[in-house]
C-alpha cells in the first residue's frame, strides 16, 4: 500500500461497517477543593483498556494544563481483571466515575438509567453510523466510540513467504495445513494466551455466533428459547478451530498470558496467534521490524462465510448523568477527540481506526495491523462486533466453561451445552 494513501472512515467504509452491523448480527468525586484559593474540580475516568492506559495520563496532563481548574483521575481496570463488577461496585458504594468504559447495545441498556444524553455535542454529527449504532437510542447518542478495533488471527508474513504459503488461508482446511507446514519447519504455529478468558469469551467465540445465517435473529431466538447453542454446528466447528490452535501451539496455553503471547510471536517464536491490532506497540517495542498482517479465524470451508476478521468498537465513552462535573466532563470528551494531541494519540500513539469523520489516519500512523484491518472492511470481509449484545456478565461465564473444555475436562457436546447454560443463566 502506497504510504500517502489517508484512511478517511466515512462515509465509505463505515457505511459497509453499518451495513455489516446491520447484517450481523452515585455520585463523583468532582467538586473537591483541592486546596488554593481556586476550587478545582475533579473528573474521574473509569476505563478497561489497559494498552492505552499511560498515554490516557499524558492527555489528562495536558488537557489540564489547558484548564487549570479541572484534575483529570484516570483509573482503570482491565485485562484479568473484571471491570463491570469494578463498575458495579462504585456505583453501589455511591462513587460512580464521571465518565466511564460501556460496550453498548445491551451494555448501553443496563446502563440507560446512569448515562447523559449526549447527542448535543460537537462531536456527534461527526460520528459514522456504524459506530454510533451501539449508542444510540431512540435516536439519542449516549457515548462516544473512542476506536475501531478488530482481531483475527495475527500472522507472521515472512515466515509464511518463507514456507511458500500462498494464497493465505481463507478456511479450517487451509488453516490446519499451514499449521501442518509450519510446525513441520520446526516453529510453533500458534501462541496461545488461553488464560486470558477474555480472549476466548469476549472476542473468540464471537466468530460462532457470526457464522450464523442470521446472527442477531440467532441472539434473540436464544434469549426467547427458541434457539440453542447446544449442539449447534457452528459452536460446534468453533471447538474444531480450538482444538487445532491446541494441538499445533505453545505448552501450557491455560497458564500462558496475554504479554507473554505476544512476546513468543513477536520474537519470531511463533507465527499466529490471536489478537487485534492494539497489540501494534507492544509489538512495534519488541521487533520494530516484525512484518505482519491479520487472518481470518475460519471455522469452516465455506469461504464466502467464514474468511471474515472481526472489525467494531470495543469502547465507548459514557457520561454519568448524575456527576457533579458533567460539564467538565464533556468539556474533556470534546477536547479528546477535535484537539491535534488528542487526534494524534488516537491515531499514532494508540494505533486506534478513528470513528469520527474529523479524524484522518494513514497507515503509518495505524500501524500494519489496523491497515489490514481496515482493507478487510473495505473489501466486504469483515463481521460486525456483537459482543455487547450479549447478556451482562455472560463473558466471563463463556470463559471459564471454554477454558474447561481448552483444559480437556469436557468433549465439546458437552461444552456448547455448558455455553447455553451460561446464557440461560444470565439471560
Amino acid at each position: 500500500m502506497k504510504k500517502s494513501k489517508v484512511f478517511k472512515l466515512a462515509p465509505m467504509l463505515l457505511a459497509m461497517l453499518l451495513v455489516l452491523a446491520a447484517c450481523g448480527g452515585g455520585n463523583s468525586k468532582g467538586g473537591d477543593n483541592q486546596g488554593g484559593s481556586q476550587e478545582k474540580k475533579t473528573v474521574t475516568v473509569f476505563q478497561f483498556k489497559t494498552e492505552i492506559v499511560e498515554g490516557l495520563h499524558e492527555l489528562a496532563r495536558a488537557f489540564e494544563a489547558e484548564h487549570p481548574d479541572i484534575k483529570i483521575d484516570v483509573q482503570t481496570v482491565g485485562g484479568s481483571g473484571d471491570y463491570e463488577a469494578g463498575l458495579k461496585t462504585k456505583f453501589a458504594s455511591g462513587e460512580g466515575p464521571d465518565i466511564f468504559s460501556n460496550g453498548g447495545y445491551s451494555k448501553l441498556l443496563l446502563w440507560e438509567e446512569r448515562i447523559e444524553d449526549l447527542s448535543d455535542q460537537p462531536w456527534v454529527k461527526d460520528i459514522a453510523p456504524a459506530a454510533a449504532d451501539p449508542v444510540t437510542l431512540d435516536g439519542k447518542v449516549y457515548g462516544l466510540p473512542l476506536s475501531m478495533e478488530g482481531f483475527g488471527y495475527i500472522y507472521n508474513k515472512d515466515i509464511f513467504a518463507e514456507l511458500g504459503i500462498d494464497p493465505l488461508p481463507k478456511t479450517y482446511s487451509e488453516l490446519e495445513a499451514a499449521a501442518k507446514k509450519i510446525a513441520d519447519a520446526g516453529i510453533t504455529p500458534f501462541a496461545n494466551a488461553y488464560y486470558e478468558w477474555w480472549l476466548v469469551g469476549s472476542q473468540g467465540v464471537s466468530v460462532a455466533f457470526n457464522n450464523q445465517p442470521d446472527t442477531n435473529a440467532f441472539i434473540e431466538g436464544l434469549n426467547d428459547g427458541t434457539a440453542t447453542i447446544a449442539g449447534n454446528e457452528h459452536f460446534l466447528n468453533w471447538a474444531k478451530l480450538m482444538q487445532l490452535t491446541l494441538d499445533y501451539g505453545n505448552k501450557n496455553p491455560l497458564t500462558t498470558d496475554h504479554n507473554t503471547a505476544v512476546t513468543m510471536f513477536a520474537n519470531g517464536e511463533a507465527a499466529m496467534m490471536q489478537q487485534g491490532n492494539w497489540t501494534q506497540n507492544m509489538i512495534d517495542s519488541i521487533n520494530p521490524d516484525m512484518n505482519m498482517g491479520v487472518l481470518p479465524m475460519p471455522i469452516s470451508d465455506d469461504a464466502a462465510v467464514t474468511s471474515k476478521v472481526t472489525v467494531g468498537v470495543p469502547v465507548n465513552l459514557v457520561v454519568n448523568k448524575d456527576s457533579k462535573v458533567k460539564e467538565e466532563a464533556k468539556l474533556f470528551l470534546n477536547w479528546l477527540v477535535t484537539s491535534d494531541m488528542g487526534k494524534e494519540y488516537i491515531t499514532k500513539n494508540f494505533k486506534f481506526i478513528p470513528t469520527l469523520s474529523s479524524i484522518e489516519a494513514a497507515p503509518e500512523d495505524m500501524g500494519e495491523l489496523a491497515t489490514s484491518l481496515v482493507e478487510y472492511v473495505e473489501r466486504g470481509e469483515a463481521f460486525p462486533n456483537i459482543s455487547g449484545k450479549y447478556p451482562d456478565g455472560v463473558t466471563q461465564e463463556f470463559g471459564s466453561v471454554i477454558q474447561e473444555f481448552l483444559a480437556g475436562q469436557v468433549d465439546a457436546q458437552k461444552w456448547t451445552e455448558n455455553m447455553q447454560a451460561a446464557w440461560d443463566k444470565l439471560k
